[in-house]
């Protein structure tokens, strides 16, 4: 009876261990399936969470990209004011648009050197050794700092590019390009300085189409800007320097529309394009001169002589018909013949619009 006993016993137990294995391996097998589980719902979330870090970051580089999408308003409508000294600039600025981001006007003022490397007569740009003239601009242009602490003053080279010529050449057009490897050489210059370049176009008896286009190249560089001379353009078949030219609004136009196209294509902040003046003939219908966003206009007083003069030359044909931004050209020899003297920056903020473009030649 006891072996009975015993056996059955032994078999009980057996059976004990059994279920234990079996609850053992099921309970491993659960624990593994519910680890699995948590796994899978850590893994979900960190892709969920990395999903929606994703979605941060993409939605905080687009509000980065649209912060730069415009310009300060309110800043450039102060600095409108001040140039233009009282409130009639409110009616110029609803003509005008605000600019692209990376405008530099009425931002920065603008100190040029103006000249031709071929001609020592053409302006300071030409005149003087690369080193000593480079000096010279940045000595202006601390000069113009210290006049105006509250607008930087920034350097550079306006080159003229084409200029117009007394015979009428290969072409027939009275005007000659100049190499590319003379720009190449004024782009090397303004780098070495951080300046801006200007080309300039004189077309003779071409178009300001025609040539504008022939400069592109250049005209793509973010840093390369335009200028424009009316007296030079001999709309009526005269030879250049016999009679002050002109060009009309449509000209100025199509130079604008050029220029705009290639701010577009190429994503460029906008171009500035100078236009010279010293009479009004020299530029007719300029109510039809059209600033966009793209491309800021200057009226630049081109002409020489005495401070006086000057200073009638800039309220009859700039002040009254500014357009968008003013600027003087001041000569080195012709404004100081005799007793003459140079207009300081000092004098030159006194004037209204103040200019924003300071071109010496």
């Amino acid at each position: 009876m006891e072996t009975i006993k015993l056996s059955k016993v032994k078999a009980f137990y057996s059976g004990l261990q059994s279920i234990k294995y079996i609850w053992n391996k099921r309970c491993f097998i659960a624990l593994l399936l519910l680890f699995g589980f948590f796994l899978g719902v850590t893994i979900g979330c960190n892709k969920s969470k990395a999903k929606e870090t994703k979605n941060v970051i993409k939605k905080s580089d687009s509000i980065k990209k649209n912060k730069f999408i415009s310009i300060d308003t309110n800043e450039y409508n102060k600095r409108m004011q001040v140039l233009y000294n009282s409130g009639s600039w409110l009616k110029l600025h609803v003509k005008t648009p605000y600019p692209l981001p990376g405008a530099v006007l009425p931002f920065k003022r603008v100190i040029a050197f103006y000249g031709n490397l071929y001609s020592k007569k053409m302006g300071i740009l030409g005149q003087l050794p690369k080193y000593q003239m480079l000096k010279k601009l940045e000595e202006e242009v601390e000069q113009w700092q210290i006049a105006d602490p509250t607008t930087t003053a920034i350097p550079a080279l306006h080159y003229i590019a084409i200029t117009a010529q007394s015979s009428p050449g290969k072409n027939g057009k009275y005007r000659l390009r100049m190499p590319f490897k003379q720009i190449d050489t004024i782009m090397s210059w303004a780098k070495s300085i951080n300046a801006i370049v200007f080309l300039d176009v004189q077309v003779g008896q071409s178009t300001v189409e025609e040539e504008v286009n022939s400069l592109l190249k250049y005209l793509k560089y973010p840093n390369v800007h335009l200028g424009i001379d009316p007296e030079f353009a001999m709309k009526k078949g005269e030879v250049p320097g016999t009679k002050i030219g002109t060009l009309s609004s449509e000209d100025i136009n199509k130079a604008i529309t050029i220029l705009q196209a290639i701010v577009k294509e190429n994503k460029l902040p906008p171009k500035i394009l100078v236009v010279h003046r010293f009479t009004k003939p020299m530029v007719t219908d300029y109510k039809k001169i059209r600033p966009t966003s793209e491309v800021q206009i200057v009226m630049n007083m081109d002409g020489f002589g005495t401070k006086e003069l000057k200073k009638s030359s800039y309220d009859m044909a700039i002040s009254k018909e500014p357009v968008q931004f003013t600027g003087v050209k001041l000569f080195y020899k012709n404004d100081t013949q005799g007793k003459n003297r140079l207009y300081s920056p000092h004098e030159l903020l006194k004037f209204t619009p103040k200019p924003i473009y300071i071109q010496y030649q």
